[in-house]
Parts: structure tokens; C-alpha cells; sequence
């Protein structure tokens, strides 16, 4: 069967390519972009390359069975996914605000998927062809899949297997799972008998007899005891290895949530082949000329690699992708530019990323096999880097020097966060990296600088930051270049204090940095600060001591006004906290004061004093806000207000 010039969104399209029926339809809550950074065109590409017709449906209105029933009956199931990001992360911020825009839909326009999507959208597939099977995957199936906290709720959800009633769960990268999934379907399996295929998740009946595995408390149990949730996150995350999971359980009432273990991770030739699919690279022609803000922000990046191995409690990259990095090939890296230069519309020989979760992490592993097999550490690189962690970055100076050497590729800037303590490893690499590719600016994410915040984050100190800050300065002076590091810092995260937050802030004023816009911490699922915020426990700790959680609508206030001390609204917020805490030498019109003293105007509001030294007179340049890359919205720690 020959490729579709793009998957079929409408049965005119079905007829056009001599279609009665789809073997496959998924259902996504992002606009259809046959483009390998969306999961719904990577997915749909592969199941193509395996012999199947597969239709997409993408955004359907989800207030009636008419969409769903478009394509006609799938002769093997619907896959469901809410799309690249959860759909509650992708509508409200951390403030439980609606966004009033949505990066995946044309035009940008918020409310185009419903809240808790996945569960919504398998309802619906339910009522248009009953019996026909749900697979459902993608982040919020990946990260739902076990008995969860909701921020949006303020409650302990069960598994989403139980509420979008689905028959089967894959998590993770689940290439190699549907693969054989499809596979064993196709040899006349029925779906409710393949319960070992590695990274998927299925409910079973209370009294089934089950093999050796981890049994985790009961979703009763975690709903009810937060002393209990934070025990089941702490044995949750031990299991996240490949070569050492175990099979996880966890009782629901009168089903039984099975979780087999996470996909082992794809070589080098696997990713090359799916990066190779006949992708069109552009959105799908029913929507005209609409802007899709999510595919005009990577439309020129590469993705290099996958997984990520810093931990960042912040963030569910690791438990989604895993913490072993899957590496491309300098080759078919290479391939992929010369397509976008032929292929994608508006190319003028700029390449924006060549990245990933963490741009410099590519071909990165540990060096022993045995321990890498053993190990159960949360993080390759804290407290401090791993000694059996190969930190060589030859093979990516190597890949930066053979895409800058194709013809008509004139610049590359890499746009994902560049992880500073390994780059502080690999000089080379930073000068490779400040002579030719960073565009002005630079993305980096120190997220805080006290250290019980840091050891909270599994974020090295600040004085890592230091170091790298001056060798980046130094070797753009060397070069004569002016470019700027844009650092990143979240306010409100598990474990930071008033006083944390106070130092941070005075950290900024005396490096003169001005935070544009703030990014406070929005407990995404699944990830282990999550679990700090919703028991008030260390889960890194098996002795689950308390840690410090802001939590009041208040102090999270504050914290936000701190990041953003230079702004006259928040002036009067941060004097009457300065004052509570006896930190009066914090307000005044000297170089070392954080906040001017009030004074009145006409009309009685606050305002800059004039004169010398005072915040108002600071001329640090304002930082960008952090852009979110498709495929990567499992940074959920990240809430943009």
C-alpha cells in the first residue's frame, strides 16, 4: 500500500485512496500536523508503515457521536489520546485559570478539546460503534495511569483506565508496543487476552492470580491517607528502570489496575526508521492557511534524541520517556534537514533546534552495562554528576559541525534548554556551542538558588550556574559576540520558604535580571513534586520526611511578586512581607534594597522613588518567557500565569 499524502481526516478522503473502511482511527485532541514532533502523525505513520489504513479525527466536537462515526467502524480499534499535552495542563494554568489560547488548534484558539479529554473522547467512541476496542495512549493516559493526584480537583483520582473505560493502556514511547499489539491482533488474538506486552497498562478482575510483582496500596487507601499516597510514589518511582521493573498492581474496588514494565528503550536504527516514515511535514490542507502557533514553533527543529536522565521532580519527561537517552544517527539527522529544506514552506536556511528534552544529552549513557541495569537512582546527575555517566560530548559537536556543512543551511540555533552542569563537563562543546549556535540568547533553568529548593527539584547549586555563567560570558567575549543567558526559576515549588523566596529575589536584583513572565510550579500528574505538594512528604526519601509546601493562595501570590520584584504592583504585596519578616533592611532606595519605600502620589497609589540605586532604576534586560515544545508538555511543573 502506497503512503497517504496525509491520513485521512473525511471520508471523501477515503474515497479518494479506495478505502471502505479504516483498519485504525485515532482520535487526538490536537489539529492534525503530519509532522514526527506530533504524536498523532508518528503514531499514524507507523501503524501506515505496517500495512494499515488509518484515519485521524482530529478535535471533534465532542457534545455529540457524529464526529466519531465520520470514518465509519475501525476493523481493529480507536486510539485515543488527548494530545501532545493533558488537556487540564493545556487548559488552565496554575492558578486553575482558563488560557484563552491553545498552541495545538488553528488560529490558536482556546476550547477546541474538552477537559479530561481522553476520558471524553472514549466515551463518545463508545456510543458511536459499541464493542469496537480502546487503546488509549499519549501524556495524559501515560501519566493518569495509575491512582493519581488531580490538581484541578484537589482530589485522588483513580486510573484513567477506569474512567475512559478503556481495554487497553500504552505509556511511554509506545512504538514498539503497538507494533506488537497490532501484530497479535492481526494473528487473531483478542485484545483482553495480551496482558504482557511491555508498556502497557489493562484492568483485570479482583481475584485474578497474578505473577511476581510490586504490589502498590490501593487506590482506597492513597485517596483517603496522604501519608499513604506518598509510600505509593515512593515505590511507583523505584520501578522506572527497564532492565529492573517489576510489574506493578494496584486495587481498584473490585478490578485490579496492571501495570507491565516500561518499553526498553529504542536503538538507534528504530529511531532512525520512524523518523524516515513519509512524513508531508505540514499541517493537514483542510485548515487553509490558519496559524498553528505549536507547528510554527518547531516546523524547523529536529528532535535528536529521547528521554531524559535529570530527574527534575518538576517535571514527568522521565516518568513518560524514560531516563536512558535514545540517540538518532548523525545520518539520518542530516536527512531530516535536507527534507525540511525541500519540503517545508517559508524555509530560508535557518534550523531552530537540534534538541530535545535537554538539548546536550545526545549519545550520553552510563558506562556500565551492569550497574545502568541495577540502578534505581532517580537522576544520573544528583547530588552530583554520576561517575559512571559518559559525559562526552564529542558526538555532538561532530553532529552540529555536519548540519552546519549541508548546503543552503546558513544558521542553527539550538532552542531546548542546554543542561549546564554536563555542558561545564565538555568546554569544547561551549565553545562549539557560543561560537555557532545561539541566537542572542540562551535557555537555561537553574530554577532556584537555595539549595533545600534545589535538592527538592533534584537541581544542582547555584554556584553551578556561576561557573557556567562566566565561562559563557568569557567565550562570547572571546568570539565577539554579545549574547545573553535567559535562566529560568519557578516560584511556589515543594519545599520553598518565604525566605527562599526572598533570597532568590535579592540573587536576581544583584545579577541585575528582570523576569518577564513568571513561572510558578503546577503539580502536573505523576510527577514526584506533585506527590510533595499533595502529602506535604519527601517521596525521594523511603523515610518520607516533611518538607515545606506553599500552598495558600497568598503566599503563592508572593512568591509570584517576588520573581517579579521590580514591578510597582507588586511593590506594596512584598513590603508588608519584607516587613512580617523583619527584613526591613530589604526596602529602601540603596543598591542593596529589593524594593523602593512607599510613597504617596496624587490619587495615593505607590511609586518610584527618583533617585539613585533603586529598583526602579535597574536596566537588566527583561527575560523571554520559556517556550514549550511539542512533545515535551509533560514539563508540567512549569505553570505560566
Amino acid at each position: 500500500m502506497n503512503p497517504a499524502p496525509f491520513l485521512p481526516m473525511s471520508r471523501a478522503e477515503m474515497d479518494q485512496l479506495g478505502w471502505e473502511n479504516c483498519d485504525v482511527i485515532l482520535v487526538t485532541g490536537d489539529a492534525y500536523i503530519d509532522h514526527p514532533a506530533f504524536g498523532m502523525a508518528l503514531i499514524g505513520r507507523l501503524l501506515e508503515s505496517l500495512g494499515l489504513k488509518v484515519g485521524i479525527i482530529a478535535q471533534p466536537d465532542w457534545n455529540t457521536v457524529a464526529d466519531f462515526q465520520k470514518l465509519g467502524r475501525p476493523n481493529l480499534f480507536f486510539g485515543v489520546t488527548a494530545g501532545n499535552m493533558d488537556s487540564m495542563v493545556n487548559r488552565y494554568t496554575a492558578n486553575r485559570k482558563i488560557r484563552s489560547d491553545d498552541a495545538y488548534s488553528p488560529g490558536g484558539q482556546g476550547g477546541k478539546r474538552p477537559d479530561r479529554a481522553s476520558i471524553v473522547y472514549s466515551q463518545r467512541c463508545r456510543e458511536a460503534f459499541k464493542g469496537v476496542p480502546i487503546v488509549l495512549g499519549g501524556i495524559e493516559a501515560s501519566l493518569r495511569r495509575i491512582a493519581h493526584y488531580d490538581y484541578w480537583s484537589d482530589t485522588v483520582r483513580r486510573s484513567i483506565l477506569l474512567d475512559a473505560k478503556g481495554d487497553l493502556l500504552l505509556y511511554g514511547n509506545a512504538e514498539a508496543a503497538l507494533t506488537e499489539l497490532v501484530t497479535r491482533l492481526q494473528a487473531g488474538e483478542a485484545i483482553g487476552d495480551i496482558g504482557n506486552v511491555r508498556g502497557t497498562a489493562r484492568l483485570l478482575p479482583k481475584n485474578t492470580p497474578l505473577p511476581e510483582h510490586v504490589a502498590l496500596p490501593p487506590f482506597e487507601a492513597v485517596r483517603d491517607d496522604p501519608a499513604t499516597f506518598a509510600q505509593a510514589d515512593h515505590l511507583f518511582h523505584r520501578e522506572t528502570n527497564p532492565f529492573n521493573a517489576r510489574p506493578l498492581a494496584q486495587r481498584h474496588g473490585e478490578r485490579i489496575v496492571w501495570i507491565n514494565p516500561p518499553p526498553l528503550p529504542l536503538e538507534t536504527t528504530a529511531m532512525d526508521r520512524l523518523y524516515a516514515l513519509p512524513f508531508a511535514r505540514r499541517p493537514h490542507p483542510s485548515y487553509g492557511q490558519a496559524h498553528i502557533p505549536a507547528y510554527e514553533m518547531i516546523k524547523f527543529s529536529i528532535a535528536i534524541q529521547r528521554g531524559c536522565f535529570g530527574g527534575c521532580t518538576f517535571c514527568s519527561i522521565t516518568e513518560h520517556e524514560g531516563r536512558i537517552i535514545q540517540n538518532r544517527s548523525q545520518g539520518s539527522i542530516v536527512r531530516e534537514v535536507e527534507e525540511i529544506r525541500a519540503k517545508t514552506p517559508g524555509y530560508t536556511g535557518y534550523i531552530s533546534d537540534l534538541g530535545g528534552p535537554t538539548a546536550n544529552m545526545y549519545r550520553l549513557h552510563c558506562s556500565d552495562p551492569k550497574i545502568e541495569a541495577a540502578c534505581r537512582r532517580p537522576a544520573c546527575v544528583h547530588p552530583d554528576i554520576c561517575e559512571h555517566l559518559n559525559t562526552d560530548h564529542t558526538p555532538l559537536i561532530e553532529l552540529y559541525r555536519a548540519v552546519r556543512a549541508i548546503p543552503h543551511v546558513h544558521t542553527v540555533t539550538i532552542g531546548s534548554g542546554v543542561r549546564y552542569d554536563l555542558a561545564l563537563r565538555s568546554p569544547e562543546y561551549v565553545e562549539e556551542l557560543v561560537r555557532h549556535h545561539v541566537g542572542g540568547y540562551l535557555k537555561v533553568a537553574p530554577e532556584h538558588t537555595e539549595k533545600g529548593v534545589l535538592d527538592c527539584m533534584l537541581k544542582p547549586g547555584i554556584e553551578v550556574f556561576d561557573r557556567f555563567d562566566t565561562l559563557f560570558k568569557r567565550l562570547s567575549k572571546k568570539g565577539g559576540k554579545e549574547q545573553y543567558l535567559i535562566p529560568y526559576f519557578i516560584a511556589g515549588h515543594p519545599g520553598t520558604t518565604d525566605t527562599d523566596m526572598v533570597n532568590l529575589a535579592v540573587w536576581l536584583k544583584r545579577h541585575r535580571y528582570r523576569v518577564d513572565q513568571v513561572q510558578t510550579f503546577l503539580p502536573s500528574p505523576m510527577a514526584i513534586a506533585t506527590a510533595m505538594y499533595h502529602t506535604g512528604r519527601n517521596t525521594l526519601k523511603k523515610s518520607l520526611p516533611p518538607v515545606e509546601i506553599p500552598k495558600r493562595a497568598g503566599q503563592r501570590a508572593l512568591h509570584k511578586a517576588l520573581l517579579r520584584y521590580h514591578d510597582p504592583k507588586n511593590w506594596p504585596l512584598i513590603r508588608g512581607a519584607l516587613l512580617k519578616m523583619g527584613r526591613k533592611d530589604l526596602i529602601g532606595v540603596g543598591r542593596g534594597a529589593l524594593v523602593p519605600p512607599g510613597v504617596a502620589l496624587r490619587g495615593g497609589s505607590p511609586s518610584r522613588p527618583s533617585g539613585g540605586g533603586s529598583a526602579g532604576r535597574d536596566t537588566s534586560r527583561a527575560l523571554a518567557p520559556r517556550g514549550r515544545r511539542p512533545g515535551t508538555a509533560a514539563k508540567g511543573g512549569r505553570g505560566r500565569d
